[in-house]
């Protein structure tokens, strides 16, 4: 009777123990955890309104610190903060050790992004439910070296951060432009200074110098009506009164300013939407996903896509107030139609190149060397914003159309956004030949 009494007892103890015991949370995809990860960040960058310039560099250095982390997984990628100016040699793990590589990547991505924008309350939201899905799958040490391996590599990548001139540049004094002819000056209707009028100073990652490029001066300025430049204005304006649908919807679809000011009566509120930058990254999302990329290609794309954009927006930006290029809105409120406004509202910063033209090219570029030509394509990156997408047979038609979408819109002269498109193809080239990807 005893021995009943234990064998009854033991298949209740068992019971008991199994319902006390954890669920474990299941694991994402590798992959997911890095387009999550890229997300996550993009929606700080938009509800804390970083300029585009800015953006570009918050992606850069996030990017590159899950890459140089996920790299580890596949013997055969090379490292590419090494082949980059001032980064040194990374972090390594250590041989004969577990890791968990991806979550190693988002610890390190997170230790950057924390310390690169303002909302880290909403991102450590995002991390913690990472985190403890990691937790719960691995064994301890594992996920204490994982997560010490990140931050290694995290604090790595923001040594650099450091010294690229971004935090030297800080607290500098307004730039108003002035109101010489030909010059650029603080434009209608919200009259905003000039937006990181020292980009052209900061570090490039893979270029040379922001000066590797260099593009023609801008036409001259001139207020003669048989001028090229007054021609070049009144084609603006002409396009302004005669603009096609398809036209204003390639303009919408591309406009991605988030400095966007809406105004009805005396009320004033912002519209968000993802930076040009931004939009890159999601195409470059898009695409790992199309294909199926696996997790090393996919924070190498992220990667690969953020250099571009940061070194093609300091060369951009550099030429921008060598110049100060006039706006086509303030010469046309001068000397054509006083009252009249673009389509698109114009960016707070000189006009001489079209900098969505150079950043678009640049990444199209390395978007077309990583996963082929007549790369067909819809584009959603903005849908969840602006309710819009777009089907596109290659990436550089569709930086083809980004170009043209800024003279559409009325923000941009034609000659200037065909010069951003020579500058951004220039830099995305060079900085793909420079880099040696695969041992």
């Amino acid at each position: 009777m005893r021995y009943f009494k234990i064998f009854v007892a033991l298949p209740c103890l068992l019971m008991l123990y199994g319902c006390t015991q954890k669920t474990k949370t299941a694991l994402p995809k590798d992959t997911d955890v890095l387009h999550e990860n890229v997300d996550q960040l993009t929606q700080v960058i938009i509800y804390d309104v970083f300029t585009p310039p800015v953006a570009s560099r918050i992606y850069g250095y996030t990017a590159l610190a899950q890459y140089e982390v996920v790299r580890y997984s596949n013997p055969d990628y090379n490292s590419i903060a090494a082949q980059l100016k001032g980064f040194g040699k990374p972090p390594e793990p250590k041989k004969g050790l577990q890791y968990n590589y991806t979550l190693a990547a988002t610890k390190a991505f997170f230790t950057v992004a924390h310390k690169v924008t303002f909302s880290v309350d909403t991102l450590q939201k995002y991390e913690d439910k990472v985190y403890a899905a990691y937790k719960d799958n691995l064994d301890d040490s594992t996920y204490a070296r994982s997560i010490a391996f990140g931050t290694q590599m995290g604090k790595f990548i923001l040594k650099r951060a450091m010294v690229d001139n971004y935090p030297q540049t800080r607290g500098k004094p307004r730039f108003l432009g002035n109101d010489a002819p030909g010059q650029w000056r603080p434009t209608a209707p919200d009259y905003l200074d000039g937006v990181e009028f020292c980009w052209g100073t900061m570090h490039t990652f893979a270029v040379d110098t922001s000066t590797q490029f260099k593009l023609p001066p801008p036409t001259p300025y001139s207020e003669d009506k048989n001028s090229e430049f007054f021609k070049a204005t009144q084609a603006v304006y002409d396009l302004s009164k005669h603009i096609t649908p398809e036209q204003v919807t390639i303009a919408r679809f591309w406009d991605d300013n988030p400095f966007v000011i809406q105004h009805s009566g005396h009320l004033m509120f912002a519209n968000k939407k993802i930076t040009p930058g931004g939009h890159w990254i999601g195409i470059a999302a898009i695409a790992c996903k199309q294909t199926h990329a696996d997790v090393a290609k996919t924070a190498q794309t992220y990667a690969l896509t953020s250099i571009a954009l940061f070194d093609a927006f300091i060369c951009g930006w550099q030429v921008k107030y060598e110049t100060n290029y006039i706006r086509p809105v303030t010469v046309i409120n001068d000397k054509i139609d006083h009252d009249w406004l673009p389509m698109l509202q114009t960016p707070p910063f000189p006009e001489y190149p079209s900098g969505h033209s150079d950043i678009s090219a640049a990444s199209a570029v390395i978007l077309t060397h990583l996963f082929g030509d007549n790369f067909a394509y819809e584009d959603t990156s903005d849908y969840k914003y602006i309710g819009m997408k777009r089907h596109f047979d290659s990436f550089l038609k569709a930086s083809d159309e980004t170009s043209i979408s800024r003279f559409y819109g009325g923000i941009h002269y034609i000659n200037s956004v065909n010069q951003g498109a020579v500058q951004g193809r220039q830099v995305g080239e060079y900085i793909w030949k420079k880099l040696k990807l695969k041992k």
